[in-house]
Formats: C-alpha cells, sequence, structure tokens
C-alpha cells in the first residue's frame, strides 16, 4: 500500500529583503556521491512517525552559533512535533554557565560553588576535553551544576522535554571525588560507573525536567565535561555541541572525542564547523579539507554506519577600524569546499551560504532583523527561520524516501 506523510510545513514564503531574497529554491539537501547516505536515517524516522518504535539521534557539532542553542532547539521541536510522545529524549548538554559563557538557549543551567573551566579554543587545554569542546574542574564539596530541559523563553506550544536517566562524563585525576545526583527531595544518588569511571549513569525514580549533579569525596578534584538526558521512551534525540570561536583545530584537541560519541551513538552527524576556519585572510581550503576528513574519520571510527551532512557556512563580513564592514569573500570558496569534502566522504550537503543569498547577503539579513550588528551571528529570529528552512530540506528528502519506498 502507497503510505503517505503529511507533516507540518511551517509554509515559509519568500521572505522579501531589501534587494534581495531569501533563496527558497536552493533549500535542499544534496548528494555529491552517494544519494542513499541518508537512507538509514529516513528508514528509522519511518519506524517512528508511523510505528512509534525505534530511536533516532541527530548530533549538531558546530562553533558559536551551535552554543546559542536556537537553531538545535528549532530542529528539535519541529521534528518532535512530527508524532505526539515521538521525544526520544533531550540529549547531550553542558553546563555552560559555570564556565561563564553563554548557555544554549534551548535548555537553563545554574551552578554553586567553585569551578575552572578550559575549553577547546585554548591552544594548549589544561584539561581533557571531549565531545562537548569544553571541561569543569572542582575540588569544591559544596560546588554544583543544575540543569532543566526547557528553554529560556519557551513558548507554550513548544514540546516539553522530560527524562529518567543520567550520564555524566568526566574523570577524577586524583583523589577519590566523584559525581552524585540530588535529587529534589535532597537525597543523594549514586551513581554506576563504566568506561573506566569516565561515565556515571544514574537512573531516576522517575521522569523529571531538572537534575543537580554535585560531587562527593574525601579529597582530589572532578572534571566535568558534558551529560547526556536520556529517557526510556522511543523517539527522536536532537543534540547541539558548539563552543564559541571553536574551529577545525579546535576538536582536534578533543582527546576524548570518540568516547563521548560511542555514548551519544548519533545516526546523524550534522557539521556546522567552519565560520571561523574561514575568518583567515589567506584561507588554504586544501587544509580546511583535510582537517574535515580526519574529523569525519573519527566519527565514522566509532560508528561507521553513522550518516554525515555538512552546513556550508553563511555570509559573514570582516570589519577594519578605517575601512568599516565588509564581505569576507572567503564564503564561497569554503561553500565549494565542503561539496568536494561531502563528496570524498559519501555525506550530504546543505547549502546554507547559497540559500542565504551568498556573497553579501548577511547585510540584508541584518535590514530584516535576521542577523546581529557584527554580520556574523543571527538573531532569535534568524536561528529560528535556519531551523526551520533545514526541518522543510530535510522533510523533502523524507518524503522522496517514502515516496521511493512505496513504488
Amino acid at each position: 500500500m502507497r503510505r503517505f506523510l503529511t507533516y507540518s510545513l511551517l509554509f515559509l514564503f519568500p521572505l522579501a529583503l531589501p534587494g534581495q531574497e531569501i533563496k527558497l529554491g536552493k533549500n535542499e539537501i544534496s548528494f555529491p556521491s552517494d544519494s542513499s547516505c541518508l537512507d538509514l536515517v529516513f528508514s528509522k524516522m519511518d519506524s517512528i512517525l508511523f510505528r512509534g518504535s525505534g530511536d533516532l539521534r541527530i548530533l549538531v557539532i558546530g562553533d558559536s552559533h551551535t552554543q546559542g542553542g536556537t537553531f538545535v532547539k528549532e530542529l528539535r521541536n519541529d521534528l518532535v512535533s512530527l508524532r505526539p510522545l515521538s521525544d526520544g529524549g533531550f540529549g547531550f548538554v553542558f553546563p555552560f554557565s559555570a564556565a561563564k559563557t553563554n548557555n544554549p538557549n534551548g535548555y537553563v543551567t545554574r551552578y554553586s560553588g567553585t569551578w575552572t573551566a578550559a575549553r577547546n579554543t585554548m591552544k594548549d587545554p589544561p584539561r581533557r576535553l571531549g565531545l562537548s569542546g569544553m571541561a569543569l574542574t572542582t575540588s569544591d564539596k559544596t560546588a554544583s551544576v543544575t540543569l532543566r530541559s526547557r528553554g529560556r523563553k519557551a513558548k507554550e506550544t513548544e514540546p516539553k522535554y522530560y527524562f529518567n536517566s543520567v550520564k555524566v562524563l568526566g574523570y577524577s585525576d586524583r583523589g577519590n571525588r566523584v559525581p552524585v545526583a540530588i535529587l529534589e527531595g535532597g537525597d543523594t544518588l549514586h551513581g554506576v560507573p563504566s568506561m573506566g569511571d569516565s561515565c556515571w549513569t544514574f537512573t531516576l525514580p522517575e521522569m523529571t525536567d531538572s537534575v543537580k549533579i554535585a560531587t562527593e569525596g574525601d579529597s582530589g578534584e572532578y572534571t566535568l565535561t558534558g551529560l547526556y538526558l536520556d529517557s526510556s521512551l522511543h523517539g527522536i534525540t536532537v543534540s547541539g555541541t558548539g563552543v564559541n570561536g571553536a574551529s577545525l583545530p579546535s576538536y582536534a584537541r578533543c582527546k576524548d572525542l570518540e568516547r563521548d560519541l560511542a555514548i551519544v551513538s548519533p545516526d546523524l552527524v550534522i557539521f556546522e564547523i567552519g565560520v571561523n576556519d574561514a575568518v583567515a585572510y589567506s584561507f588554504d581550503t586544501a587544509l580546511f579539507e583535510s582537517r574535515y576528513k580526519a574529523l569525519v574519520s573519527r566519527v565514522r571510527e566509532v560508528n561507521p554506519d553513522c550518516a554525515i551532512l555538512f552546513m556550508t557556512n553563511n555570509d559573514t563580513f570582516r570589519y577594519a577600524r578605517k575601512r568599516g564592514y565588509y564581505v569576507n569573500t572567503n564564503g564561497s570558496l569554503a561553500r565549494d569546499a565542503f561539496f568536494r569534502i561531502a563528496g570524498e566522504t559519501g555525506g550530504a550537503v546543505w547549502d546554507f551560504f547559497s540559500i542565504m543569498g551568498g556573497s553579501g547577503s548577511m547585510r540584508e539579513w541584518e535590514k530584516a532583523g535576521l542577523a546581529r550588528r557584527d554580520k556574523v551571528h543571527f538573531t532569535d529570529e534568524g536561528y529560528e527561520l535556519q531551523g526551520d528552512l533545514f526541518f522543510n530540506a530535510l522533510m523533502d528528502k523524507f518524503s522522496e524516501y517514502m515516496g521511493r519506498k512505496a513504488e
């Protein structure tokens, strides 16, 4: 029987910008070498949406665009809204507020006590890093972090996310300090260690939208590198990890990347890294491509079947005191490089650079209230539009997949 998917199109009409339009005709996912590279992802989506069974895990790895969290939040909400009870868990998170930096707006974090931060943008990070690209170290017995899976400015129409399992990623190089979960009533919950004590799993007594993590032990310090918020329900999980200013060399410094990828176990990795690489005046595309292929190899070492999708850089401007803002012409060079990388790695490409309108389009997005004055980052409305555009492009390909399957 031929089956059709009815999904909630967001009715994104051509947005008239001053002097330019968003190129909605280019809003599609391309396959430079392997047109079936997303079929396993779509097969899992089919099972979740039509039979309510199975799990699909999507991970976005990026820079400040991803750390801001709005794109990831919008994509998560769009996908989970396709079917009731299709939330498979909130996914990978990090308490950025304890590192004195902006937290993704898709969830809220608080902290107490003293934490020392390290990040992958440091040339020689003082701590071993993992997928989050961040680390928080404490020897303070009063230190804790609290996370809530609800956005800072959540709308009433947004899905609510709950979890009953927490994996705490990190390590203690000295002493006997370990993580513990503090329940709402104040009771202390002890976890089960695995992976050489670098992952502690806490099974919560009930579904919740918040958790508090502290440490206990007589001596030493504990370094926290990430958390994974999971549930016992089947469905779709969309996680994001990004660090302000991160580039490809930043993730090369993350020695525990493979360990954390094994825990997150993504079926699809969306790469959003590249803006900071392409800001250089002498942009070496060959080096850019080799670094990206090395990162893809690390993902495939953990999961050879993981689908890879590259998001081309958004258009950006540079700033000089005497010249003011001017177009970064490396945008088109990076765009072409992404297609070559995808062709050589069997990945897909979502060409956001061209969808925006190409070189110089960031100024038009700013005039429309969709980009910030730095002409590098977007407003919340701009990131929401980006998430909706990507969702529609993904659903178009999913619809095509369902059509082929029904033939």
